[in-house]
């Protein structure tokens, strides 16, 4: 329940707009206090009266109106949450540019609370490099991005840039604001945050992951690279930050978001970046899942400038990247460290081996042989193997209860 939240909605300019009414009585009927602010484009797809008369407050649309003026920074340090449900891809431009130029915009750069935001656009504005880039950037501020849905578009296309539907972030609201309006400091200082519906066996502790894959370049152009789409290890750092760890996610090029007040995500493309990061973060935590497909060689000289089709063959001289576990296990003090392995034939002995020579506590096995496994799936099928001996195998399931069952050995070592 959200009795007595205020929570500020934000409306821009989208066919979507219409959405936001349900939204609002959805809140409404949670017991949450809403105000509206919109856009001037809004205007054209939803109207103040309809959504001032659900929000039981009046609508507020221009910075100025007469002899007065609407106080952003009052509203900006009124809300428990900031909600711009649709934002469009015009206000998420500005968004990311720090642009002020309507009431919306200046209350943004006004708040103090959690801001949460529900994109909704054509798929191929959706996709567009900008539009990534502007994501990238307003969630590098601390903003929390909801994922779009796939489905028919105001265009007549089906495919990715539908706004979340109103129960889903409903939901999303309801798990995010009693974590961001309810932090407390642990006696080291670090903040516990509360969650609704996992225990905090975690609370206190932090956690280093790595996801996604690494890009080795071989020219401004190409690169070297493996189709990691780090959905594994963001399932794992959501399940740390749910139990109440504050993780640290070296996130490599994927263009997937970590939408978790928890989480703090460090960007990185290469095999080297991601070993900088993993090292620096690494003393300072209890847990380290490394999780991400990082690539085994990179080119010695990579060409400054684009490399000419000029011969039917190219050869390439490659040289071994640094080994992230490999390090961590040699510096480890007291931490729990679990690896990845990812074959496709002797994995059982292969899995046992990294284990040791590594000097991790756990290893992950799973096999690209295993139906529903591996890269890109929404599923995975996994062995644990411990320093002790003990083997488990899991039956398939999806990559967010995998990152349960991994989570749950983690916690029995740690408690042991």
């Amino acid at each position: 329940m959200l009795k007595g939240k205020k929570i500020l909605l934000g409306v821009t300019g989208s066919i979507a707009a219409y959405k936001s009414l349900l939204l609002i009585r959805l809140l409404v009927k949670e017991g949450a206090e809403v105000k509206v602010v919109m856009t001037p484009a809004a205007k054209d797809f939803v109207t103040p009266l309809s959504l001032a008369t659900l929000a039981k407050h009046p609508v507020l649309l221009d910075l100025f109106e007469g002899d007065t003026w609407a106080n952003h920074v009052e509203l900006g340090r009124w809300a428990d949450l900031m909600l711009i449900a649709p934002l469009s891809c015009n206000t998420l431009a500005k968004m990311a540019q720090g642009l002020c130029d309507n009431l919306l915009m200046a209350t943004y750069l006004s708040a103090v609370c959690p801001v949460v935001v529900a994109p909704a656009m054509d798929e191929d504005m959706w996709k567009h490099p900008s539009t990534k880039a502007n994501l990238e950037r307003v969630q590098g501020y601390g903003n929390h991005v909801m994922p779009v849905e796939k489905g028919e578009l105001a265009s007549g296309l089906f495919g990715d840039g539908r706004m979340a539907e109103p129960e889903a972030i409903l939901a999303y609201v309801r798990e995010l604001l009693p974590q961001s309006v309810s932090k407390s400091l642990t006696e080291d200082g670090a903040q516990e945050w509360t969650s609704s519906g996992k225990k905090q066996d975690l609370a206190g502790k932090k956690a280093l992951v790595t996801a996604g894959p690494t890009y080795e370049a071989i020219d401004p152009v190409r690169f070297i690279g493996n189709h990691s789409s780090g959905k594994m290890g963001l399932a794992i750092a959501r399940e740390l930050a749910d139990r109440g760890a504050l993780v640290d996610l070296v996130l490599g090029p994927t263009s997937l978001y970590a939408d978790h007040p928890g989480i703090a995500v460090h960007r990185v493309t290469s095999a080297e970046e991601m070993y900088n990061a993993c090292v620096s973060i690494f003393p300072g935590v209890n847990i380290a899942i490394m999780s991400a497909a990082v690539a085994d060689f990179r080119p010695v000289a990579p060409a400054e400038e684009k490399i000419k089709k000029k011969d039917d063959i190219l050869i390439l001289e490659l040289t071994k990247t640094k080994d992230i576990l490999q390090a961590l296990g040699q510096q480890k003090n007291g931490q729990i460290l679990v690896g990845f392995a990812l074959e496709t034939t002797g994995e059982r002995a292969y899995a046992l081996d990294k284990l040791h020579k590594k000097n991790a506590d756990l290893i992950v096995l799973n096999s690209l042989n295993d139906a529903g496994a591996g890269f890109g799936y929404d599923t995975n099928k996994v062995t644990i193997f411990d320093r002790s001996g003990g083997e488990t195998v899991y039956a398939q399931k999806t990559k967010q209860q995998v990152a349960a069952d991994i989570v749950d050995k983690v916690v029995n070592m740690l408690y042991a």
